[in-house]
């Protein structure tokens, strides 16, 4: 299995009276503009993932979104293991199970970084990375997702993808 690992992009300042539940905060203007650019990006770089889960916070689904429509991808489906406090073993959990080859998740800091150490064989148990915004991570397996068996092909952040012609 290959798995791509997508941050979502620059969402909007927490603001309290705007979103008083942050689950609903949006993608900023210039979130939304730098995703398109860097989905033209992951276009040109990336394996098509047959399959998309996207974490239920909105700026996540927005993501998934752009990803779909400037990139290519299926549409994504919402899981709740993505949400910002999810845990790696459930979510590598539920890729075990997947039989597609190809499976991108986009989701949140600091649960991707953590899950990105936990696909490493020496990451079990280590310090998170910490992705950048719309930044990708692209983690290669032989078989099915286990924790520590995973090799990191590509980490990308988002100004290379940006700059992609």
């Amino acid at each position: 299995m290959e798995l791509l690992i997508v941050r979502h992009a620059i969402a909007c300042e927490r603001d309290a009276e705007r979103w008083p539940d942050d689950r609903e905060r949006p993608l900023s203007r210039r979130g939304v503009l730098r995703a398109r650019q860097a989905a033209r990006g992951v276009r040109k770089l990336m394996r098509r993932p047959l399959c998309v889960l996207s974490s239920p916070l909105l700026r996540a689904q927005q993501t998934a979104a752009i990803l779909s429509e400037s990139a290519g991808w299926p549409r994504a489906s919402l899981s709740p293991l993505l949400a910002p406090e999810a845990s790696p073993a459930a979510v590598l959990a539920l890729l075990a199970r997947s039989h597609e080859s190809c499976v991108a998740l986009v989701g949140h800091e600091p649960g991707l970084g953590r899950l990105l150490m936990s696909c490493l064989p020496a990451g079990r148990g280590a310090a998170a990375f910490q992705m950048r915004k719309m930044g990708i991570a692209v983690v290669g397996f032989d078989g099915a997702a286990r924790a520590g068996h995973g090799t990191l092909r590509m980490l990308v952040p988002p100004r290379l993808l940006r700059a992609v012609r």
